[in-house]
């Protein structure tokens, strides 16, 4: 590794792990609490997945993934997926735990951008096979039949090269392949600037979505709908946010027609892709200590 960064503080390895633990336990809370257009939220629910199901899923998977570094990415994918399963019927983080689980195998003392390539060099077949298993056990829609690396058969290569093969058709392989872009590049830049995140973070996620899925059309949306649905999906998300979302009037209209239009045809335009990438981006800000979580949560019954 180039360099070290005493991201994680001074304490020992337990604490980096109770560390990693609320980190991820926080940011999968915050981006599902957040009401986000086409999304899940305390207000909002799919026939097959609430609220309540992403909360329980924030608290079992937030164990596994802070112990990546004494397991393996693979395993720990593996592991919280089993998990989800004894809490949730149906896939609500398969997205969330792929990308969690390479940047929580960061280790102490290395901030996530020093030590992630590293990390993702060092993915080898041992992370390919579970990972593989995570996903065919999640039940993740919209997957399809491909030529090369299908999740239905045992991965030929190395995890990275198997993210590769998927990359031109998938954003959390392309994280993968690339280095983590959207979430390293894009989306922490804009947070770590924030000085009132933790008093607008409602405000601040939504946004961050909406940028996100402006800049990147939504991959889960383009395997369940196409790949121009998702583009139009991204050139709703822009508009929202030129009208002035969520000061201007014209932009909360906008908004709410974006909203809608996403939960139309049974749900199937939900960009879960997008809140996946989200979540990744709240971690990193947070183990990193670049950003200022809520002092607490609004609570739900």
């Amino acid at each position: 590794m180039s360099e070290t960064v005493n991201a994680a503080g001074d304490g020992s390895v337990a604490d980096h792990v109770a560390h990693v633990r609320e980190c991820v336990r926080l940011a999968c809370l915050l981006e599902a609490t957040a009401v986000k257009p086409g999304n899940v939220h305390p207000f909002a629910s799919f026939e097959d997945a609430r609220y309540e199901d992403f909360v329980k899923a924030a608290d079992v998977v937030a164990e596994p993934l802070s112990r990546t570094t004494a397991t393996s990415v693979g395993r720990s994918v593996l592991e919280a997926v089993r998990r989800t399963r004894e809490v949730a019927s149906h896939n609500v983080n398969l997205g969330i735990t792929m990308l969690l689980a390479p940047l929580c195998a960061v280790p102490s003392g290395w901030s996530i951008r020093a030590g992630l390539p590293d990390v993702l060099a060092e993915l080898d077949e041992s992370d390919a096979g579970p990972l593989y298993e995570a996903i065919r056990l999640s039940g993740a829609g919209g997957l399809g039949e491909v030529k090369g690396g299908d999740v239905r058969a045992e991965p030929t290569g190395s995890l990275r090269e198997m993210m590769r093969l998927a990359a031109e058709r998938d954003t959390i392989a392309a994280e993968y392949a690339d280095g983590f872009p959207l979430v390293l590049d894009f989306g922490l830049p804009r947070l770590e600037v924030l000085d009132d995140f933790a008093t607008r973070w409602e405000e601040h996620v939504v946004r961050l979505h909406l940028e996100l899925m402006a800049r990147q059309p939504d991959t889960l949306i383009a395997r369940k709908c196409g790949v121009a649905t998702a583009k139009e999906s991204a050139s709703r998300a822009y508009d929202v946010l030129a009208a002035g979302w969520p000061t201007e009037r014209l932009g909360q209209t906008l908004f709410r027609e974006l909203d809608d239009w996403l939960r139309a045809d049974g749900h199937r335009r939900n960009p879960g892709t997008t809140a996946d990438l989200v979540a990744a981006c709240l971690f990193v800000g947070f183990r990193d200590r670049l950003l200022k979580p809520p002092s607490e949560l609004p609570t739900f019954g």
